[in-house]
């Protein structure tokens, strides 16, 4: 088998036995900005052939870039009151949903164009948002702290997790940040045993080491960091740590840096921004980063 080849089945491995499945929700709940998505079809299609033989990386810092300038816009999954379901949003990104739709889009360019739909983009977030790649309409289905994404995408032979294997150490985990600002997720304000529920998905974060490699070693560490490995940034929480950002590392003259959906207090958009180690320092609060690199 030639490369694309082996990625094309590795492709189909991930989507293996999974159909795209009909959302309980309407379509213009769980896709919104379909102008930006015909654009993105329309303006990628004709170089298809060349984008799908870069490594996946490449790709989703390619897409990446392609999204600078999208407005930000906190709490874009929470967009029901009690049905989960996989959704995107092209109008305005978060820091989660800018780097899964980074991915999910170096995803989608393995297949034809003919073949880039909203519904199929949106089976990509599901493999990569949902434990075990699916969404079953529960609110616990979906992977909410970014440790548990990595180590889950990582089970599945998606992403190679290179936080400990890039000298990173094990740190106490917070994890409260949902139980204590429970409010301002739909799911959970409507639904005292989801509360319930997300506390003990906390509980159990919390009895686990947090990997992070600290700040001091990012120097070190950023030689050996690709384009479209996925960046979490790990800050204090009191006498603890926890996962507080995500972005991209995207490799510019030799410098390596921070590609982002920066929250409106700072960019408000999606930025390419400073060197990673220079991002870093530029908050008290920043204790370390997470490394995950995509494999397919």
């Amino acid at each position: 088998m030639n490369r694309r080849t082996l990625i094309q089945a590795g492709l189909a491995s991930v989507l293996a036995g999974q159909t795209v499945q009909a959302s309980q929700l309407p379509f213009s709940t769980v896709f919104k900005g379909e102008k930006r998505f015909r654009a993105f079809v329309t303006k990628t299609a004709p170089h298809a052939e060349r984008i799908r033989a870069l490594p996946i990386g490449e790709r989703t810092a390619f897409f990446g870039e392609m999204m600078l300038g999208t407005p930000y816009k906190s709490y874009t999954l929470e967009i029901d009151d009690h049905i989960e379901a996989p959704s995107v949003n092209f109008d305005g990104l978060d820091c989660w949903t800018f780097f899964e739709v980074a991915l999910a889009k170096a995803r989608l360019c393995m297949h034809e164009p003919a073949h880039w739909t909203p519904q199929l983009l949106l089976r990509y977030i599901e493999v990569d948002r949902y434990w075990g790649g699916k969404c079953d309409s529960t609110y616990t289905s979906r992977l909410h702290y970014l440790e548990d994404w990595a180590s889950e995408n990582e089970r599945r032979g998606l992403v190679n997790d290179l936080t400990m294997k890039l000298g990173g150490i094990g740190v106490r985990n917070a994890a409260t940040e949902m139980t204590n600002n429970w409010k301002g997720y739909r799911y959970m304000a409507s639904s005292p045993k989801m509360r319930q529920e997300i506390a003990k998905l906390e509980t159990r974060l919390r009895k686990q080491p947090l990997p992070m490699i600290p700040t001091a070693k990012v120097p070190t560490v950023e030689p050996q960091l690709r384009n479209g490995d996925i960046i979490s940034i790990v800050s204090r929480d009191g006498d603890a740590y926890g996962t507080s950002h995500v972005g991209l590392a995207v490799r510019r003259d030799g410098v390596l840096r921070f590609m982002h959906a920066s929250s409106p207090r700072n960019h408000g958009k999606v930025v390419l921004d400073s060197r990673l180690t220079d991002y870093l320092k530029r908050y008290k609060t920043h204790a370390g980063i997470m490394v995950a690199r995509p494999l397919r």
